[in-house]
């Protein structure tokens, strides 16, 4: 009897599902916000109550400068569960048409970790909602043709074979819009909201940040209940938890823009080896978590992936991260941003193009859209955010991010900062040749024509406007009465 429980636990041993029981490695959870910059309490952002998350901050590590490689949601997520700048695989356009498998030698993250033997899940947070109607099904959103089916063992890590090891994605739908809108609102909170200096104030723009902060709230609930799930099967002090957004926040100038705001994301990871209570102020994008995974699990790191580990310390031979956008939906763009210690570099290779580029997204869904171009046709626009307004970009944007850490202020004109663009703008060259940027060449040539996209995108606007007003193509001012009702204004508030 003896000799054959022996046996057991020795093939036992020898199984895959073993691999946690006998090593020193750690599970891994991702937790993905949707659309959202580092508006939490731990980051210093008032008004804000986040209290799980603000112990993910205390129990590990808060990373002060953490970048998006895109900003909005399938550039980025291309790029951060595979390693590698978007731009270099030729994933660079928002919300690929017609997706093609990932070429060889590319694979993702939960491939190559289910190929070692771990359990890969990916589902919604815990108690995710969506019209009213709960939400099991976990967000891609990749611009790779895939099967959710054969990239994941399932929607459940906790279905694995004991000692299994598992890296599970958990995704929160919010803040991503449509916000919540409030039933009432506090009157102090909303006088408290700090607008950056390039959106205009008016009552509608507070009341829609502060919806957006009610749903940065509901963000921390869901983290709270991944945590307790985690802790309930007595697994989280042996698992690397690592909380982060796909890019910044969904406004005007956050989400779509190569800007600060649309760029800086908060990540937040705790877990064996992360030192409790501290900081990691250097650059870290977020196609480092893929190598830094993989460090962790005692796996290799492919040569292709252009990330690097972060977990014990940022890279001293890193002087910057990159950025781009490219086509979002039916806005066609070209964009490439450098991010350095003190400054952001924005190249802006179409100088036509406004920041107002027009985009059926932001218009069916943003209240501040047709908000800013009333007030600055009827005169009532502050010269600050007019200034986003123009109808024509320079070149080359900088930003002091010492003097400015909202980076609104395009210093590029001043004589004295003509060698740091010189320098600067030439790094951002060889990084475009030197990774073989794709996105310079525009979409991939299995696309539709940027016509036909635009068409099928402008109809859905026409349909969503046509359900609310009762007409397709609304007036600016008929919208913004629409986002007045909606947020429970009276029409005119224009005039205070």
């Amino acid at each position: 009897m003896i000799r054959l429980l022996a046996i057991a636990a020795l093939l036992w041993a020898s199984a895959p599902g073993a691999l946690a029981a006998e090593s020193p490695q750690p599970n891994v959870v991702w937790i993905i916000a949707d659309d959202m910059s580092p508006d939490i309490a731990a980051y210093g952002a008032p008004g804000v109550k986040t209290p799980h998350l603000d112990r993910l901050a205390a129990e590990g590590r808060r990373y002060a400068r953490a970048y998006a490689t895109a900003p909005v949601c399938s550039s980025s997520r291309s790029a951060f569960i595979l390693g590698c700048y978007q731009t270099t695989t030729g994933l660079h356009p928002h919300d690929t048409e017609n997706p093609q498998p990932l070429p060889a030698p590319y694979k993702p993250l939960p491939t190559l970790l289910r190929e070692a033997g771990w359990f890969v899940t990916n589902c919604a947070a815990p108690g995710s909602q969506r019209g009213g109607r709960a939400i099991t099904k976990g967000k891609t959103h990749y611009n790779f043709a895939h099967d959710p089916k054969v990239l994941f063992d399932g929607d459940d890590w906790r279905k694995r074979r004991p000692g299994q090891p598992f890296f599970a994605q958990f995704q929160i739908t919010e803040p991503h819009r449509p916000f919540p809108i409030p039933a009432r609102y506090d009157e102090a909170a909303l006088a408290a909201i700090k607008l950056p200096p390039n959106y205009p104030e008016h009552p509608l723009t507070r009341r829609d940040w502060y919806a957006y902060e009610r749903s940065v709230e509901v963000v921390d609930q869901r983290v709270g209940a991944i945590l307790a799930q985690l802790e309930a099967e007595g697994v989280l002090q042996n698992t690397l938890v690592m909380f982060f957004a796909d890019h910044g926040r969904p406004m005007p100038w956050g989400k779509q823009w190569l800007s600060v705001e649309g760029l800086q994301v908060p990540l937040l990871i705790r877990g064996p080896g992360v030192t409790p209570r501290s900081l990691e102020t250097g650059l870290v994008s977020l196609i480092d978590l893929a190598p830094s995974v993989l460090k962790a699990a005692s796996q290799p790191v492919p040569g292709w992936m252009e990330g690097r580990p972060v977990l014990q310390g940022v890279p001293a031979d890193r002087p910057h991260l990159f950025a781009a956008r490219d086509r979002c939906g039916d806005a066609m763009d070209r964009i490439r941003a450098l991010i350095g210690a003190d400054t952001l570099l924005v190249r802006n290779h179409l100088t036509s193009v406004s920041r107002l580029n027009w985009s059926s997204y932001k218009e069916d869904s943003y209240p501040g859209m047709p908000l800013l171009r009333v007030l600055q046709a009827t005169g009532k626009l502050e010269p600050f955010p007019a200034r986003w307004l123009a109808p024509q970009r320079p070149e080359f944007e900088l930003y002091d991010l010492k003097a400015d850490a909202s980076g609104v202020h395009d210093v590029s004109a001043d004589p004295a900062n003509a060698e740091t663009i010189r320098r600067q703008s030439a790094a951002l060259t060889a990084w475009s040749e030197t990774s073989q940027d794709q996105g310079l060449s525009g979409d991939p040539t299995t696309e539709p024509s940027l016509a036909e996209i635009q068409q099928a995108k402008r109809q859905d606007y026409r349909r969503s406007w046509t359900k609310r007003l009762g007409k397709p193509e609304p007036t600016d001012a008929e919208r913004l009465a629409w986002w007045e009702q909606s947020y429970g204004l009276t029409q005119g508030t224009l005039a205070k």
